[in-house]
């Protein structure tokens, strides 16, 4: 018997100190090897071990707690304080997250990457979304149609970027739509029809996914649906009403209609969603001269622009076609192409440069010029991860512009969640982003590099990207306020017209917003078509906390799909609502450090409180107004076509664990173009 006792406190012991030998320099919980850990140490280390756990599950309050309990067997232990940190920081209390990664770091550890990982931190709760509206762009990165002699493409025109990263890129000389991903490489060629595509000139989405297609030397339109397959042409070479020749590039109004610019015969034409020629504008009316050369166009705020290359200026007019005035003098531009959005301004190609106008003022500011090698840049558009990206005809060559702030600073990756129920297989959950909390889309299995230890691991696989979800949780908050009772109807139909939106699809959640909220439902969302406002369990209160009603939707929220968000319905009273014991700043980083989004439902159409805006302006998001003529029918697939640059990966683990005592570390870099970023982390195997 005494054997035994001796036998289990030897193992105990070596155990102990393999865990410390483990750990990497620095990394705290270490005992020398010259001494074996006290009993202090052995307690803070189970604590630790189970407060990591807790985190991986998404406990964040618990895994606080087990890390509070663990500093105070250690007081000044830095693996502890590091954890910690991270426990707040996804609990949305950054402050007290960043001043426990200070201790770590004014001790000695962590190195660069924790200072990093401070500085963005802090910017972001100083300035928020710093990120500067006007600033020159620099390459990030570009693709040549030019490999070894051999065309991969050749005469890029135009580019639709795609929410999960990918790109379209209308390709003129060799008449294909090509289908291209973040590290250029091509995904698929499509040719068209029996017949083909004949000079190819634009490429746009349509409201309802489907793509459309100009073809320049084929004076028509080509309609496709989501994935490049055929549906029909659209118009046909002529002079009357749903005729054109050479069009050019298109774009499509809040009601759908699909605006064409039409070169040959020096106007717009005006199609319904259907394909429908419905008029034609652009001729020479009133004070207007007429177009001369029309080429790129866009819709901002429902008003049209239209460039004109022999003009040299940008025209504004009506959606009924109404000329209302010319934006910028004549001679502005050498030879417009297309017009995109970016940042609340019009960005147009004019030869060798990108310049950005604003709609308001007609004010330029230029982007980037190319240099004086031969160019011929025909659209600039922005991508999903906040670039832009760049046709140039002329040489031959996509590139992609960042701002110079973003390449520096490099990208923020955060090992999210390690599950190593199943080791020695280990699954990993990274999220992506840049410095202004815009997730990076679109990294496939080369963007990432995994080690333990910083040795390689084996067999890594990557698993998929939240991206390429296709349904979304979504929890609804309603405002209990007083003023709800007589707004009952459009509740209900708000609530109603939201869960058909889902189509069958996530899980639902309501919460009333009343005194003390409470959880109504959760459950499919096609079970609620007999929604009542009358059947909710909490009372109607003059003044309602609404910070405690996020919270506990954001709590729930945690462990749910990737894609999540949650809904508000406003009865757009300011005096209504009230925050008791969280401010704006850590609720919206509790949502922001957990990928859920936030919108909002206006019963009416008064302006949202200062409180309500600022939540919508620093999450992802929008407001809807319930009566809107588009109706509610696009907020969930807004909410899913949000970014997301969450990834999983997994491979097989080498490392010793002890029994499921060791810490095991496990590292993870990620590459995209000429930008990287890196994180550290660890986890615990199952105990044996």
């Amino acid at each position: 018997m005494k054997k035994k006792i001796v036998l289990s406190i030897s193992i105990f012991l070596t155990s102990l100190m393999l865990f410390a030998q483990n750990t990497t320099s620095g990394a705290g919980l270490i005992v020398p090897e010259e001494r074996s850990r006290t009993s202090s140490e052995g307690f803070a280390s189970e604590e630790f071990r189970r407060g990591v756990q807790s985190y991986y599950r998404g406990a964040y309050n618990e895994a606080i707690l087990l890390f509070e309990h663990a500093l105070s067997y250690l007081p000044n232990d830095n693996l502890i304080l590091e954890w910690l940190g991270k426990a707040y920081y996804k609990t949305g209390l950054e402050g007290s997250a960043l001043s426990y990664w200070q201790t770590a770091s004014d001790n000695g550890y962590g190195g660069l990457l924790l200072q990093n990982k401070i500085e963005i931190v802090r910017e972001r709760r100083v300035t928020g979304d710093s990120k500067e509206k006007l600033m020159r762009l620099s390459e990030a990165g570009s693709f040549s149609g030019d490999f070894e002699g051999n065309y991969v493409f050749s005469g890029p025109v135009s580019i639709q970027p795609n929410y999960d990263g990918t790109m379209w890129i209308a390709v003129y000389n060799t008449n294909q739509l090509l289908l291209m991903n973040q590290n250029g490489k091509i995904i698929d060629r499509i040719t068209g029809p029996i017949n083909g595509f004949d000079r190819p000139s634009d490429i746009i989405r349509l409201k309802d996914d489907n793509l459309l297609l100009c073809e320049s030397a084929g004076d028509r339109l080509a309609l496709l649906d989501s994935k490049g397959h055929f549906i029909k042409n659209i118009s046909s070479k002529g002079r009357g009403l749903g005729n054109m020749i050479s069009p050019l590039y298109a774009a499509q109004d809040s009601m759908e209609r699909i605006y064409v610019s039409d070169y040959g015969n020096r106007r717009v034409d005006v199609f319904d969603e259907e394909g429908n020629a419905l008029f034609f504008f652009g001729g020479k009316n009133g004070g207007f001269d007429g177009l001369k050369g029309p080429t790129g166009i866009c819709i901002y705020q429902d008003q049209v622009f239209v460039a004109d290359d022999q003009l040299g200026s940008i025209y504004e007019f009506d959606r009924a076609g109404n000329f209302i005035r010319e934006l910028v003098e004549p001679k502005t531009f050498k030879k417009p192409e297309a017009i995109k959005i970016w940042n609340s301004n019009l960005v147009i190609c004019d030869e060798n440069k990108i310049i950005s106008v604003n709609p308001d003022t007609g004010a330029l500011f230029e982007y980037v010029r190319t240099g004086n090698a031969p160019s011929r840049v025909t659209c600039a558009v922005p991508d999903v991860n906040g670039n832009l990206v760049v046709a140039d005809f002329t040489s031959n060559e996509i590139y992609v512009m960042a701002q110079i702030q973003e390449l520096v600073g490099g990208m923020f990756v955060q090992i999210e969640q390690v599950d190593a129920s199943k080791f020695p297989e280990v699954t990993l959950e990274l999220k992506v982003e840049n410095r202004h909390r815009q997730p990076i889309v679109g990294l496939q299995e080369e963007n990432f590099y995994i080690t333990e230890n910083m040795r390689p691991v084996t067999d890594l696989k990557y698993i998929g990207s939240a991206s390429y979800n296709t349904q979304a949780d979504i929890t609804i908050i309603i405002d209990c306020s007083s003023s709800a009772a007589y707004q009952k109807s459009e509740i209900e139909s708000a609530v109603k017209e939201v869960a058909q939106s889902m189509k069958g699809q996530g899980v639902l959640r309501i919460v009333s917003a009343g005194p003390i909220p409470v959880t109504e439902y959760v459950g499919r969302p096609d079970l609620l078509g007999n929604f009542s406002f009358d059947a909710l369990k909490t009372k109607l209160a003059d003044s309602v906390p609404l910070d405690l009603a996020l919270r506990l939707s954001i709590n729930d929220l945690i462990s749910a799909a990737k894609k999540r968000s949650l809904i508000y319905i406003s009865c757009g009273s300011n005096n209504s609502v009230n925050y008791q014991r969280y401010n704006l700043a850590e609720l919206t980083a509790y949502m922001n450090n957990n990928s859920i989004g936030f919108s909002v439902i206006q019963l009416n159409q008064s302006a949202l409180s200062q409180e309500i805006q600022y939540i919508v302006d620093n999450t992802s998001g929008q407001a809807y107004y319930l009566f809107r003529p588009e109706g509610l029918s696009e907020i969930i697939k807004n909410i899913i076509e949000t970014p997301q640059g969450i990834y999983q990966l997994s491979y097989k683990s080498s490392l010793q664990t002890n029994f499921g005592q060791d810490y095991l570390p496990v590292e993870s870099e990620v590459y995209l173009l000429n930008r990287s970023g890196r994180d550290e982390s660890g986890y615990f195997a199952p105990l044996e």
